[in-house]
């Protein structure tokens, strides 16, 4: 399934490009030269939640976003399962179809488990690591096991595949800056039909059974990746990724890390605080 949509260039300024992974066609951005930066989202958004931060890199950096199979522009495969195991081997493709050395990851959302497991496979490969409001380790906080149990029920597994339950009600719940109607739309049209939405109904779903992939990185990125320079900037309204729990144990992973932290964005911080975001990484690694 191919999703019929073209970004408006005023919002989303970049080229397509399209990469035949094993398992569909994969949409990215290509943006600018210099290092390479790998944007990796989280749900139920695609690399239109970067476009802020690119063009605020792109002089600088080489910034390639990807949207997941399943997400943004991206195929609906047939017989895909959207598992993170799956979305990860897909990224990690990408990164050596592109021959990418040198390059850094960011990550936020589930996009910090995927960009770990693309990174950890490449560790000599990596040279530095940004992560924010995300997690890499099996879920043990009670209110995050009973988020994926809810979403998981047959009941809300259809709000989110009938009424795009995770657009409508999550996004706009956890952005402290609010989307204009044709932001909105870029989120909404990508995503037109129960059909497109399987990937977001899937990733409730992993947050406990991806378990296996988790437990690989919570020893794997300690041992590989914790010695790389690491930047992690963390919106400090997130009502589902708590600063108070998460951020530590995180910082305490790279213990050489530089944090900023972003006091009025909320759990999607590349829409709250893109501007902060880009002067961040460009003082950590340009």
């Amino acid at each position: 399934m191919k999703i019929d949509f073209t970004p408006d260039p005023a919002l989303y300024p970049f080229e397509p490009h399209w990469f035949a992974s094993s398992a569909g066609q994969m949409h990215y951005a290509d943006e600018g030269a210099g290092p390479p930066i790998l944007f990796c989202h989280g749900n139920p958004t695609w690399s239109f939640l970067y476009r802020n931060i690119i063009t605020g890199l792109r002089g600088r950096f080489r910034c390639i976003a990807v949207d997941y199979l399943g997400f943004g522009l991206s195929e609906r495969p047939e017989g895909y399962g959207y598992t993170i195991e799956e979305q990860a081997r897909s990224v990690g493709e990408l990164v050596d179809h592109l021959q990418l050395d040198g390059f850094i990851t960011m990550g936020q959302d589930w996009g910090g488990p995927v960009s770990m497991a693309v990174a950890t496979a490449r560790s000599e490969r990596v040279r530095g690591v940004i992560l924010g409001n995300t997690w890499f380790w099996p879920a043990d906080e009670l209110a995050m096991k009973l988020f994926s149990r809810a979403m998981s029920t047959p009941w809300m597994q259809r709000q989110i595949l009938a009424k795009n339950f995770f657009v409508e009600q999550i996004v706009p719940r956890a952005m402290a800056h609010p989307l204009t109607p044709g932001e909105m739309d870029h989120y909404r049209l990508v995503q037109p039909s129960p059909a497109a939405r399987k990937g977001i109904a899937e990733m409730p779903k992993q947050i406990l059974a991806a378990r296996p992939l988790l437990e690989r990185l919570a020893r794997d990125v300690p041992a590989r990746l914790g010695a790389k320079p690491a930047l992690l900037v963390w919106g400090m309204k997130d009502f589902a990724f708590k600063h108070k729990t998460l951020l530590p144990r995180i910082q305490a992973i790279f213990p050489g890390n530089a944090t900023v932290e972003l006091p009025h964005a909320k759990h999607y911080i590349q829409e709250d605080a893109p501007e902060e975001i880009a002067q961040a990484i460009t003082e950590r690694f340009g």
